[in-house]
């Protein structure tokens, strides 16, 4: 089997996503600063966990066993990747405590690195980060409705707020998916693609309960393919620009990222498809894609699990 790697960029539109530290009585929400404009994002340990979820809520898939038996909160020894593909996808480090012994350093050094397991994430996911600055915009509330029912005063608090894009990537390493050489478990190639199209539905219909509401998470727009390089090409690649004409997508950067010619000689246009929800960018057109590429959502998402089930010939 070819080295294959799955990898595509979303954006989506949603708000007040993810909060960090709150500073006195108000709720900060996480920020980065670049080019001196500040943006809101969403850490990827945050789409994890929601990715997690709906595989456990609509796909049944059980969430991976923990405990503190070695007295720190990790993955039991017992939660293997052919039972949970939670781990399979975004692997795990299990540790053992380090037995008391009379052996000289450089034995107990041998000791410990043999009682620790590690299986490195084959699907690596980007901070979710806006495609429009942070204008510190603030909600101000109280608990009035509340207070008001026992004669109270009321909690003042405030929120930082930001509605806008946001853009992330996935990259998959497909011949790592279910496979586990510390536990000598190989799964049957039917059993990666049923996970795998599982986690591509995840994808498709992902969303956040925050503050009490939920976020649509889902793709607006959605570039990417199998290709024979690991490199995540639309990382940091996708720019949004404004104008009276509407809103475009820098269609100049997604070209020439589509021309770049990988080891095999194929260019990452020749595998790539573009998925879009109409009536949100105006300049699909200007992608320099065949019109049989670029496509809906929908049909994105089954051209890409067409061709998982192509690489493991299933």
């Amino acid at each position: 089997m070819n080295n294959g790697y799955l990898h595509f960029g979303v954006v989506f539109k949603a708000a007040n996503l993810n909060y960090g530290e709150s500073i006195g009585n108000i709720m900060s929400l996480k920020k980065l600063s670049v080019e001196e404009k500040t943006f809101s994002y969403i850490s990827r340990q945050a789409l994890r966990f929601d990715i997690v979820r709906i595989l456990e809520e609509e796909c049944n898939y059980n969430k991976a066993e923990i405990d503190k038996a070695q007295g720190v909160v990790q993955f039991s020894k017992d939660s293997t990747i052919d039972k949970y593909p939670e781990i399979d996808f975004f692997g795990y480090m299990k540790t053992e405590k380090k037995k008391q012994t009379k052996k000289d350093e450089a034995s107990q050094e041998e000791e410990k690195e043999a009682k620790t397991k590690i299986r490195k994430a084959v699907v690596r996911l980007s901070d979710a980060v806006s495609l429009e600055p942070f204008y510190n915009e603030i909600d101000f509330s109280t608990n009035m409705g509340l207070a008001s029912r026992s004669a109270l005063d009321n909690d003042i608090y405030q929120t930082e707020i930001h509605k806008s894009y946001y853009t992330y990537t996935i990259t998959i390493d497909l011949d790592k998916v279910g496979v586990d050489e510390n536990d000598k478990i190989y799964l049957e190639n039917e059993e990666k693609v049923k996970r795998l199209n599982a986690l591509l539905y995840a994808i498709k219909v992902l969303n956040r309960d925050i503050k009490g509401k939920r976020e649509n998470l889902s793709p607006l727009f959605i570039i990417g393919g199998i290709y024979s390089s690991g490199n995540p090409f639309f990382y940091n690649q996708i720019k949004l620009s404004f104008s009276k004409d509407g809103i475009m997508i820098n269609d100049d950067i997604i070209n020439a990222v589509l021309q770049t010619r990988m080891f095999n000689g194929e260019t990452v246009g020749d595998k790539t498809y573009l998925g879009f929800v109409p009536g949100y960018f105006n300049n699909i057109d200007k992608i320099s894609l065949q019109v049989d590429k670029k496509m809906g959502t929908e049909s994105f998402f089954e051209a890409l699990k067409n061709d998982i089930s192509n690489y493991y010939k299933v």
